[in-house]
């Protein structure tokens, strides 16, 4: 790990891409129009990046989709591409430091968490999907002795992937990894708000080689080219990852379009439990903090909603109290920080409006609750801990996408059951208990697409990532992201 000095230094001398990729080239965006990239620790516009629209989309599409019918990369042999995706994987290993600085400066998450967290998981996925994709076999039916049915899995043609800014290299990456192993075109449109890895990335999928048209990167806003992407006729499946509200309009728009298939993973407000047969609070106490705390509470799968069996109350909120104190917002670029700054002015000020909201309907404000500086500088908030809430207050019911946790508690499981579950979202859920018996009961239970038990977060590249209810379909990572980007082709072979 570089030294906070030595961060400094690189982040003066580094260049970024900022206009689109389109055909293995970068160009402006056909109107010419461009948006300011901004640094939220500073308020430094980092670079200004080529916004694209419609017209851009236009262009994208149809380079995506005669390289898709030309078949140098949709049959290429799954082993061809497996190759070039581990290089691929093997470039942005070699570039890590740079792509962890590009997306620490430009929403703000801790250098470390670049590191340590979002570039790992990022080469993962590449490497764990590429070496996958030759060892998805097909199927052959039961039928009579005469005949034979075929099943085999084709690549669709032309995927959009729509990406957040919370994670934007990784959750780019749960998208276009199994998207290319497939044998499908991409066109990615990162946030507006964190464009600049992704522009870095382009040049990687040259190099690694990947054939011109096959990988795209159009930045812009989602009302823009991501309305345009989701509306086009030539384009197959959407795939998305960002808020509810978003969700329900793309998939307004591919109904209102071919009726593309529609990928998913949208908001949560995922609830904790924290049972009294739990022997180590203290594990529990961090897990918890953590979850919500780091990258700033911009997380989807936070534990925003804690709940706490009511016996052991007093005793888990000061264990949980101590761990905030831990969470101080610095200075990204400085390695010893843990809680970076707030994707942007407006992101911040959103948060803040919940927790006056929390205040004004009555919940206590028991820890944090400020906005801060860095420095004098920068769009930064403190963790904030809400006790003696109830369920139809608005830091309840809503994603605040921020470092503020509502905290409810319990006395019996089927209160537990019926708390957790009180809610549009369905995304996570974790139990903490040494009773096995009680922790199956529970999962069991719980309406939540993943639920961890002792831990939180404790997935990998082999199993899936997605919601129920409002949080989504999505299926990401493991083989079931591979399996979403195929479609399913019957052969049927009349052997009589």
């Amino acid at each position: 790990m570089k030294s906070y000095s030595q961060w400094q230094e690189m982040a003066n001398s580094i260049e970024f891409n900022t206009n689109a990729f389109i055909n293995g080239t970068f160009v402006a965006a056909q109107s010419g129009e461009t948006f300011s990239s901004i640094n939220p620790a500073t308020g430094e516009v980092l670079a200004e990046v080529a916004s694209c629209d419609s017209e851009d989309a236009e262009i994208a599409v149809a380079v995506a989709k005669q390289v898709f019918e030309s078949g140098s990369w949709s049959r290429k042999p799954a082993l061809e591409r497996k190759k070039t995706l581990l290089k691929f994987a093997d470039l942005i290993e070699q570039h890590a430091e740079t792509l962890s600085l590009i997306d620490t400066l430009d929403m703000g998450k801790p250098i470390a968490d670049c590191v340590g967290f979002d570039i790992p998981n990022t080469i993962e996925t590449f490497r764990w999907t590429a070496e996958a994709i030759d060892k998805v076999y097909g199927e052959i039916s039961p039928t009579n002795t005469n005949s034979m049915a075929l099943m085999t899995h084709e690549p669709i043609g032309v995927v959009a992937a729509i990406v957040p800014w919370n994670y934007p290299l990784m959750m780019a990456s749960w998208k276009i990894a199994p998207a290319l192993a497939a044998g499908n075109s991409v066109i990615l449109k990162p946030s507006e708000k964190s464009p600049l890895s992704a522009l870095f990335l382009a040049t990687l999928a040259k190099e690694a080689g990947i054939p011109d048209g096959v990988f795209n990167v159009l930045p812009g806003f989602g009302h823009t080219v991501g309305k345009a992407l989701a509306l086009h006729n030539e384009v197959d499946v959407i795939t998305f990852t960002g808020s509810t509200k978003v969700a329900g309009q793309l998939m307004g728009y591919a109904g209102e379009s071919n009726l593309k298939r529609t990928w998913l993973e949208a908001g949560g407000k995922s609830p904790c439990i924290i049972f009294a047969d739990c022997e180590d609070l203290e594990a529990a106490a961090f897990a918890a903090a953590f979850g919500i705390f780091s990258n700033q509470g911009e997380v989807c799968i936070a534990t925003s909603r804690l709940l706490i069996e009511e016996s052991i109350k007093d005793k888990f909120m000061g264990l949980l109290v101590e761990q905030a104190k831990n969470f101080i917002p610095g200075d990204p670029l400085n390695p010893e920080t843990n809680m970076g700054a707030i994707v942007d002015q407006q992101h911040l000020n959103n948060i803040i409006s919940f927790i006056e909201s929390g205040v004004s309907e009555g919940a206590n404000l028991l820890y944090g609750g400020n906005q801060t500086t860095v420095d004098g500088q920068g769009c930064f908030v403190q963790p904030t801990i809400f006790t003696d809430t109830q369920q139809n207050m608005n830091i309840v019911e809503n994603e605040i996408f921020g470092p503020v946790v509502a905290v409810n508690t319990f006395t019996t499981w089927e209160e537990a059951i019926h708390l957790a579950n009180d809610s549009k979202y369905g995304l996570a859920a974790g139990i903490w208990t040494d009773n096995l018996k009680k922790a199956h009961k529970t999962a069991r239970e719980l309406q939540a697409g993943m639920v961890w038990i002792n831990n939180w977060a404790g997935s990998d590249s082999t199993t899936p990532f997605g919601g129920v209810k409002q949080s989504g379909n999505a299926r990401d990572k493991s083989l079931h992201s591979i399996d979403k980007y195929t479609e399913m082709k019957t052969t049927w072979i009349d052997l009589s």
